[in-house]
């Protein structure tokens, strides 16, 4: 069994849409920390402690059960009482937790003494209603007004706090116990028998003044009757218990990050970028979850296809970077962009979420086959195309652009989005306009989806002019960014339209858009696996020989899961079937050393030898719903699916390698198609058997080779791999 590494701080999380949960490992939420109850974006619960008699309790274990449930189990210091002192370790505390909605909580004890017992529970509850932006940034401002209110005949507790127009409230209402208010707790008097045992619930209701989300009526322990997420998507069985235990846990990790947004009155479910901090629909990060999840729950795609086309920009708006056509980067709730102090109403500082919402919709309608999909789109896919066209390509030269319009604006508006992850080969700050080099791919890709989508829409002249765009994007591209000396693609030209040449895995996506010439694609991928890029635990975000190189920063140097997934599918796509193993082996292997087999966000870029093993980065997010779809992306590239939905086709391209012997997958919807499908090896061959479903309907199809695109050839794939007829 390997050393498990624990990712971030001792805390216990759990959420339920977008209210979080975040205490210390007893349940406590010490003030002044990071800690609390979040909804939309505002901390409701700043502080909260439980005492006897004004003594502390002491934590035995807890954690999170689930993503939405949480049990702590405490016992009691020494204290005394007016009977008498009460003995360390004689009283057990079970503290369980429950969000759906609001918050609620179960309070237990029982009495393991031999006499009897009688003292005060007391509850401290403070609500700072600080705005999330606020907290991360360590900032107290206090904006409106607070004001608490007791009654004791409803045994509530009310805080509301109002600013303007904004407005937020927190209802605590004590249910059994007979509690009492006074001094900023709650209080409750506990008499027990030996044996005996006390109960009680407190719920937690919030509302942001327009809406009024309940705390659950049951308590914690009946919340495991509901029929889990888990029973409905993709299931995997294999012989390898490492990677079985890593599906597992992605699967769970993206049922705790399904986020209910309401669009034209109904609510759909897209992916949340990560917790604690990111339960807020996203456009890059949901995108690209939505195509690594598409064998696994395809609905992901439709539900951010839905609130991303909702949200698409229709004018120009300089301090939110909006143009018409743009999709947006990242929305917000609370209370400084509700008085737009940011500018995440949504902002839309990404350069890359536009096509990647082109290549979803396209990756949605191959898994579903759903043409209602294409019309009820059709808009959002005119205006997108507009946008790439008048404003990805600032300056008319074919290529895709970006800079920040905006005085809050984010400098880089790509992936790789923190401010100092674009370094010239000194390791000086690259000057923009920056054209990164996986952009290019990006819109390369989506021209030639876009094109099939209108060839199935009876529009051959549009889907003749898309393919000729690409056609000429791709002899633009590689003439500009190939240098043949490094055998490798620059990371991206400048302001000045140079080369910047710093060797970074950016160019691995190239593989995956398909923009790589097949007599290129080996010494891209030999490059990427070289010693300064592959460490043993996944290929590194720059090469460890740049001068910017650091294994425990952010991008210049770690390893990031879904990196590795999309590079991944490009080894696949252009027939590197060896390398397309060892990436996904490399990842596994990772995951084996964390926490309950739980990818994190990202990891330190050291090299691999015999005795060592990951290293977290401080601060990653875990879950996160991109290293999670990393598992998927890995399982999707290594079996080479490819859903034909549309004519009710599903393509396989299967290479097993000996540590991943055989795979049966359960549930893989195709339309309305359900399949079980065996993978095996079959000697150094992979074959497969079709358990369940029409075997005539899934069928053998090898890896393409980028040429064949331009000559329109090929039919594209649902997710990201793209396979030829």
């Amino acid at each position: 069994m390997p050393f498990k590494v624990q990712v971030g701080p001792p805390q216990i999380a759990i959420h339920q849409a977008m209210t979080v949960l975040v205490t210390e490992p007893d349940g406590q939420v010490g003030f002044p920390s990071d800690r609390g109850l979040y909804y939309f974006d505002t901390r409701m619960i700043s502080a909260w402690s439980v005492y006897a008699n004004g003594a502390a309790w002491d934590l035995l274990s807890g954690g999170a059960v689930t993503h939405d449930t949480a049990r702590i189990y405490l016992t009691n210091q020494g204290f005394l009482t007016e009977d008498g002192p009460v003995m360390q370790q004689t009283l057990g505390f079970v503290l369980a937790r429950f969000l759906d909605g609001g918050l609620h909580e179960d309070l237990d004890i029982v009495n393991y003494g031999q006499a009897a017992v009688r003292f005060n529970l007391e509850i401290s509850v403070r609500a700072d209603f600080a705005d999330l932006f606020d907290v991360k940034a360590k900032r107290t401002i206090r904006r409106g007004r607070i004001h608490t209110a007791w009654s004791d005949a409803h045994q509530t507790l009310r805080t509301t706090y109002q600013n303007q127009d904004f407005h937020r409230g927190l209802t605590v209402t004590a249910s059994g116990g007979g509690a009492a208010y006074a001094n900023g707790r709650l209080s409750f008097e506990v008499s027990l028998p030996p044996g005996g045992a006390w109960h009680c619930c407190l719920l937690y209701d919030l509302t942001d003044g327009k809406r009024r989300d309940l705390a659950p009526r049951i308590c914690a322990h009946e919340a495991h009757n509901r029929k889990p997420w888990q029973e409905t998507v993709l299931k995997l069985q294999t012989s390898n218990e490492e990677y079985y235990r890593f599906f597992r846990q992605a699967i769970d990790d993206m049922a705790a990050l399904r986020l209910p947004i309401e669009v034209a009155g109904r609510i759909v479910f897209m992916p949340a970028a990560g917790l604690p901090w990111f339960m807020a629909p996203f456009g890059r990060d949901s995108l690209i979850v939505s195509l690594q999840t598409t064998l696994v729950y395809p609905d992901f795609a439709l539900g951010t296809l839905d609130v991303l086309g909702h949200w698409q920009a229709t004018e120009r708006d300089d301090y939110r970077d909006a143009e018409p056509g743009k999709i947006m980067h990242e929305l917000r709730y609370g209370e400084l962009a509700h008085f737009k102090l940011i500018p995440h109403t949504p902002y839309y500082g990404t350069a890359d979420a536009t096509p990647l919402y082109l290549i979803t919709l396209h990756a949605a309608w191959r898994a579903t086959g759903d043409r209602s999909l294409l019309a009820k789109h059709l808009p959002n896919l005119e205006a997108a195309l507009l946008w790439i066209d008048q404003y990805g390509d600032r300056d008319g030269d074919m290529l895709q652009e970006y800079a920040t319009r905006s005085p809050v604006g984010y400098e880089n508006m790509a992936w790789k989005d923190s401010g100092d992850s674009m370094r010239y080969p000194d390791g000086t700050p690259v000057r923009g306009p920056k054209a990164l080099c996986e952009l290019q791919g990006y819109v390369y890709d989506a021209w030639l989806r876009t094109a099939e989508i209108f060839d199935h829409m009876g529009q051959p002249d549009r889907s003749a002019a898309l393919r000729a765009k690409a056609a000429r994007l791709f002899e633009v591209f590689n003439d500009k960014f190939w240098d043949e000396d490094s055998g490798f693609y620059a990371f991206m030209l400048d302001g000045e339209k140079r080369r910047v040449m710093s060797v970074a895995s950016n160019p691995g996506h190239l593989l995956w858009s398909g923009i790589v010439p097949p007599d290129r694609a080996g010494r891209v991928v030999a490059r990427l696996l070289a010693p300064d890029m592959n460490g043993g635990w996944g290929i590194r975000t720059l090469s460890s020989e740049h001068p910017a190189y650091n294994p425990y920063s952010y991008q210049n140097g770690s390893v990031w899961p879904h990196d590795n997934s999309l590079i991944a599918l490009g080894f696949k796509r252009y027939g590197f079937f060896l390398e397309t193993a060892r990436i996904a082996r490399e990842i596994s292997e990772a995951a084996s050393h964390f926490l309950l087999n739980q990818l994190p966000e990202l990891y330190a870029g050291i090299a691999r030898d015999r005795v060592n093993f990951p290293v977290q980065y401080r601060g990653a997010n875990v879950p996160q719903a991109w290293a999670a779809g990393s598992c998927f992306a890995l399982l999707q590239a290594m079996l080479g699916i490819d859903p034909d939905a549309p004519n009710d086709r599903l393509y396989v391209d299967p290479w097993l390698p000996d540590w991943l012997p055989d795979i049966i997958l359960s549930d893989l919807r195709l339309g309305r198609h359900h399949f079980d499908i065996r993978f095996y090896r079959d000697g150094e061959q992979t074959a497969f058997t079709v358990l369940r479903g029409d075997p005539a309907r899934v069928q053998h199809r090898s890896a393409v080779r980028a040429g064949e695109l331009l000559r329109g050839t090929s039919t594209m794939m649902a997710g990201p791999i793209l396979s030829t007829a």
